[in-house]
């Protein structure tokens, strides 16, 4: 058989099988089936773009960022074999749409479920550890998103750029995304929250920033499962009632709720019960409350020290706004359902690199978020880029490798006693300020 032959035989039977097959290691398949048909867009008929290909797709969108939709497809090879080699731009567009925005939120949330209760964390009294903040992302200026989603005001007048408003719950030793919530910019975070409140697993503390002190939001969250505690910051001139002194720095505490709360949560009571704890942090005091009433189970000294914690979610939101999104915080789409089919795939995506980080994390015996973000996404971009060269025998192998390559990228300890207070930087101008003259008299 001379060369020619050979080679041909070989691209032949190479084009049997797609990348697809090698990334169902990745996104499971059946997961897949069973988000379509929750969302009701499975389909038994066969396209060149399958649905499964064009979540990879939009997927790609955020760990491709500066890359066309066609051109992350065909680089992925997600596309079943036909006449043409490359997808055309038409074609990507439409399998969009014919995706839709539901079945990408279920994928997101069959996923982020899966992954969280089969994965062991690190915990604090049993609990793992969880956090719940939010964040805004702009789109594009069009008169349909503005309708849709609003803008954002100031002294100024309206911002340029219609902003959605998403809420996240986060597990902070991986920060592996558990659940998500967004609307336009009109829709407040604390209503966004009560949407996690379903998803929120058991044997878990949630850390709030004080700006979620609600008691029937609160409330509801300890109630609606089995040890879902809860902790936040004490705000100003919160007034309560000492049932019982523990200690000098803990108390039992009884707060009464108003009208308007057991107006709007039915179940909420007069009165819940919380423990407020204080603390002094470089020479400042702090109080917090927490729901974790069992003094013996939960040390005051340790409770004070985990709110430190909180502030992993916000690396979370950085390392995607600057490193997934590169600082580019309009996303691509200009359609309202398309903007909220990418913002899914943007955290499936995220969810992708950690699951990843966490599997090299155990092989080090270390937390995930001790490892690199920026090197570790860089290295599984490349490892997703190559999957289509690979065939699926080797990649076991080749994913193997690649966890043994992230634990390369383990950050130094941090440094806690590190101050950053927070300022407002003087805006650089492109000219110099011109200076009166001073005079020698």
């Amino acid at each position: 058989m001379d060369i020619q032959t050979a080679l041909s035989t070989t691209f032949s039977s190479a084009e049997e099988f797609t990348a697809l097959d090698n990334l169902s290691g990745i996104l499971d398949p059946e997961l897949l089936n069973q988000a379509f048909e929750k969302s009701g867009v499975a389909t038994v008929r066969k396209r060149r773009l399958p649905l499964d290909a064009v979540v990879w797709s939009v997927i790609g969108m955020s760990l491709f960022r500066h890359e066309s939709v066609w051109d992350i497809a065909s680089k992925m090879d997600i596309a079943l074999p036909g006449k043409g080699k490359l997808v055309a731009p038409s074609a990507m567009v439409q399998a969009r749409q014919r995706l839709g925005e539901g079945a990408v939120e279920q994928v997101f949330k069959m996923m982020a479920s899966r992954h969280y209760n089969h994965a062991h964390f690190d915990t604090f009294c049993g609990l793992n550890l969880l956090a719940v903040d939010g964040v805004v992302f702009r789109t594009h200026d069009t008169p349909e998103n503005k309708d849709v989603f609003g803008c954002g005001s100031t002294q100024y007048g309206e911002n340029t750029y219609p902003q959605i408003r998403m809420v996240c719950h986060m597990e902070l030793t991986s920060h592996q995304l558990i659940n998500c919530a967004f609307n336009g910019q009109h829709q407040g975070e604390m209503t966004l929250a009560e949407e996690l409140i379903e998803g929120t697993p058991d044997n878990s503390l949630t850390l709030f920033d004080r700006g979620y002190y609600s008691l029937g939001l609160l409330h509801r969250w300890h109630q609606a499962g089995t040890e879902r505690h809860w902790m936040i910051p004490v705000r100003k001139g919160l007034t309560v009632d000492t049932i019982k002194k523990m200690s000098k720095n803990d108390q039992l505490v009884r707060l009464k709720t108003s009208p308007q709360a057991r107006k709007k949560f039915t179940d909420l009571p007069e009165f819940i019960e919380a423990r407020l704890l204080t603390y002094t942090h470089n020479n400042k005091q702090y109080q917090i409350l927490t729901s974790m009433l069992d003094v013996m189970r939960y040390p005051s000294k340790e409770i004070a020290d985990l709110y430190m914690h909180r502030w992993e979610i916000e690396i979370g939101y950085r390392e995607i706004k600057q490193t997934m999104l590169h600082s580019n915080y309009i996303l691509r789409s200009k359609r309202p359902d398309m903007i909220r089919q990418e913002l899914w795939g943007l955290l499936i995506a995220y969810n992708i690199i950690r699951i990843a980080m966490r599997e090299a994390a155990e092989l080090l015996e270390v937390w995930p978020n001790q490892l690199s973000f920026s090197h570790c996404s860089r290295h599984i971009n490349v490892f997703l880029l190559t999957i289509p060269l690979t065939s699926p025998g080797n990649l076991p192998k080749h994913y193997e490798h690649l966890l043994e390559t992230l634990t390369l990228f383990q950050l130094p300890t941090r440094r806690h006693e590190r101050s950053f207070p927070r300022c407002v930087k003087k805006k650089p101008s492109k000219y110099p300020y011109k200076k009166k003259p001073v005079s020698v008299n």
